[in-house]
């Protein structure tokens, strides 16, 4: 009995689909209009016989089926990849594609060295399709489980038994305000008055992060940093940001940290990958560049 193989094109279409939970959300990605997405949506259920999704005023939603084909995608598509990694090493080459997750404001972080380990991973593998992507802790560990990323570098809390953590350093945080907030030009502000200011937080924090860091509720949240540091520098709200990321406007005068003995907490950064592919060379490779990377910067300080 002769197999039928998959058409590739169009399950990797549905793939990006799904990961973005609709046609006009892909279009990016796929460089396709919402109508050509929609083809050949209808294309790939035409072929393989039952609907993978629901789409409609209802939002987009996958049918039982297709979240079983879904799983079942990514797992080939994964596997071909590697494959073709695989065969560019017996040729002496090592080619393919390599998923690279970061939290994002990194570049100003001297403790991450980031463009060091990537420029050298470049030299080592100059064939090498390096896709840098810069998303939220949630976002990357999902991308970590979901094999749409290979290594991701940020803070995790919860992490589980199908990950590999690396500790890389701790990175300094401390809560500001602007010189358009009213505690900026008081000498000697309270707990029990910076504890009423309206705070802007992380969309990523849960209650429990943000008691910890000294506060009952927010008023704001964000997904980046450079959303935060928005919100602080209008005056209207006080937030923390990573001490590297606020420094130049620290020298500006333009922002002020809060009570440092009081306010203040250390993110820890590591390094994660899914269990099993320790042995892959793209990954151990950057993984110990990174690695080199963060503890040559610790040497110099």
């Amino acid at each position: 009995m002769a197999v039928k193989f998959p058409n590739l094109r169009l399950m990797h279409i549905f793939v990006t689909v799904a990961k973005h939970q609709g046609f006009a959300s892909a279009q990016q990605d796929l460089n396709l209009t919402v109508s050509a997405i929609s083809n050949y949506m209808s294309e790939l259920e035409e072929k393989l016989g039952f609907v993978l999704c629901r789409r409609g005023r209802g939002g987009f939603a996958l049918t039982p089926k297709g979240e079983a084909y879904l799983q079942q995608s990514m797992t080939l598509l994964n596997t071909l990849e590697n494959f073709e990694r695989y065969t560019a090493s017996l040729r002496g080459e090592q080619g393919g594609t390599l998923n690279l997750g970061v939290i994002d404001s990194t570049i100003t972080d001297p403790m991450l060295p980031i463009t060091d380990a990537i420029g050298q991973f470049s030299d080592l593998f100059p064939l090498v399709h390096l896709n840098l992507q810069i998303k939220n802790p949630n976002a990357l560990l999902h991308g970590i489980l979901n094999n749409e990323l290979d290594i991701a570098v940020g803070t995790f809390s919860l992490q589980g038994n199908s990950v590999v953590s690396h500790p890389l350093y701790r990175e300094q945080h401390w809560l500001y305000c602007s010189d358009q907030h009213e505690l900026f030009g008081v000498r000697h502000p309270t707990v029990a008055h910076i504890s009423q200011m309206r705070m802007v937080t992380r969309s990523y924090w849960s209650a429990a992060d943000l008691g910890k860091k000294g506060f009952k509720q927010s008023v704001a949240s964000v997904e980046s940093m450079e959303a935060q540091l928005m919100l602080i520098l209008s005056g209207k709200y006080i937030g923390y940001l990573p001490e590297h990321y606020a420094l130049p406007w620290v020298q500006q005068q333009r922002l002020r940290a809060l009570l440092p003995t009081d306010y203040g907490y250390q993110a820890p950064f590591s390094l994660i990958f899914r269990r099993g592919r320790s042995k892959e060379i793209l990954i151990r490779t950057l993984r110990d560049l990174l690695r080199s990377a963060s503890k040559s910067w610790k040497t110099r300080r």
